[in-house]
């Protein structure tokens, strides 16, 4: 897939925020009957502390499930920067994934090269998307890991 022209607009990223407001708000009410998909991948709500503020900061994302263990992926559709999420979770890792009605209390931190080796060929399989995402950005796009 061809990386979007405008895909750093202000516009792009504007969007995104109030997309994924109005996903998390469904999703709450629903317990994740409404908004826990999207392309047949299922959808959490991350809640993390912003880092600035200090107040909560709710993100439907992707995830893969191994066991107790939630995996992310800081992807923000390939744009140049990091999601305002991951950066709220690497100064406070502290957070709750949230997977239809039930809430994790988890801690996170970026995957190992080991880790990410493991779990990315999984993810492409779940959102095939992630791999054009990562050729759309020099950065290195981080896989997440959530655990109890």
């Amino acid at each position: 897939m061809e990386k979007p022209k405008s895909l750093n607009s202000p516009v792009v990223g504007f969007f995104i925020k109030w997309m994924s407001k109005g996903n998390a708000w469904i999703y709450k009410r629903s317990n994740g009957k409404l908004g826990g998909v999207f392309q047949k991948s299922p959808v959490a709500l991350l809640t993390t502390t912003g880092r600035k503020t200090g107040e909560p900061r709710v993100s439907p994302l992707l995830y893969l499930r191994d066991g107790d263990r939630v995996i992310l992926v800081a992807s923000q559709g390939g744009r140049d920067k990091h999601p305002m999420w991951y950066l709220n979770l690497k100064a406070n890792p502290k957070v709750t994934v949230q997977i239809k009605d039930e809430v994790l209390a988890l801690q996170a931190r970026d995957a190992t090269a080991e880790e990410k080796n493991k779990y990315w060929p999984k993810l492409v399989a779940m959102y095939p998307n992630f791999d054009d995402y990562q050729s759309w950005t020099d950065r290195v796009i981080p896989v997440v890991i959530c655990d109890p």
